[in-house]
């Protein structure tokens, strides 16, 4: 780690910060308006393939070169695992469930990764801390979605939801070890033209074609399917990857913590999304339980540019 990494002004860092705490975090709610007369697969394949074209274009005319075939394979899988899997099924569930619960529930993907690292050969064996952080979000995972008086959380919703947050960590785990170009723009651009290929593909084959009816279309829908291109794709990018560049990634971790509390706020304030006592107690139980494991699995140093690689969205997989 170098010194020059971290000669960058604090106020850049902080507004680089907020941009990623609150855009990233807004992403739930503009989801959520926007599939309100766009279907949801269809809306997110429409995004990444607007957005993945911008950043590609760019990425090409700054000096990066050509990806190879077996780029653009990889990218098939991790874009696959990360926007089809990942953020298609986020936006496809918050047609049932609240952006809110849709961001607290997506907040427990660290439990995969320590999971998932594990399991794999020569993998890191969690500690006492990470156990204990994986038996908060389960308990904090229960308490949000066992019916009570105060109504009870969509099912199939929350399976998607989980599943969605396994298929983020796995494409997060193999955006490591699969050949991707260089350059971290390149990849993440070819990333989002591939997911978003699969996730038209796979809106189509399920029937959503059916349900695009162009004059139904509401303005405020547009505005939010603009505002994920410009702001959650593209913006946010940006300022991730500077910031991975100049502070610890530690710090940029914090992005995890904070986006779920702007995605509830935001869902109370502007959709009228309901915020109970249970839900307030749940969503501390799991942020503790992911600043828990996040303290407990430091990785080892990596090449800046595959530290960068990754698509952030969770990128979230809200973004």
């Amino acid at each position: 780690m170098t010194e020059s990494r971290f000669a960058a002004p604090a106020w850049k860092v902080a507004f680089a910060l907020a941009v990623v705490y609150v855009v990233w975090g807004s992403t739930y709610l503009a989801m959520a308006i926007a599939i309100e007369t766009i279907p949801p697969l269809l809306m997110a394949g429409v995004r990444y393939v607007i957005a993945g074209s911008l950043l590609y274009a760019w990425a090409r005319a700054t000096g990066a070169p050509r990806p190879q075939l077996v780029h653009w394979r990889s990218a098939l899988v991790v874009g696959g695992l990360l926007l089809l899997g990942g953020n298609g099924g986020v936006v496809w569930s918050e047609q049932r469930v609240p952006s809110g619960i849709a961001a607290l529930l997506v907040s427990i993907t660290p439990l995969w990764m320590v999971l998932m690292e594990w399991l794999r050969p020569k993998g890191h064996r969690p500690g006492l801390l990470a156990w204990s952080g994986l038996g908060l979000g389960l308990v904090g995972l229960v308490m949000l979605v066992r019916p009570s008086a105060e109504g009870r959380v969509d099912p199939l919703g929350v399976a998607v939801l989980i599943f969605a947050t396994f298929s983020w960590a796995a494409g997060s785990l193999s955006s490591r070890s699969l050949p991707l170009p260089g350059s971290p723009q390149l990849a993440t651009a070819m990333q989002m033209l591939a997911g978003s290929v699969l996730l038209t593909a796979f809106g189509l084959a399920t029937g959503e074609a059916k349900d695009v009816h162009l004059a139904a279309i509401s303005f405020r829908s547009v505005a939010a399917l603009a505002y994920l291109i410009t702001f959650g794709a593209l913006l946010g990018l940006t300022a991730y990857v500077w910031l991975l560049r100049v502070v610890p990634p530690v710090l940029v971790g914090t992005y995890a913590y904070v986006n779920p509390i702007v995605a509830v706020f935001l869902g109370w304030l502007i959709l009228h999304e309901p915020v109970t006592g249970r839900t307030l107690v749940a969503a501390a139980v799991i942020l503790a339980g992911v600043v828990l494991i996040t303290l407990s699995h430091r990785p080892a140093a990596k090449p800046r540019e595959q530290e960068t690689e990754a698509l952030p969205e969770g990128e979230r997989q809200a973004a």
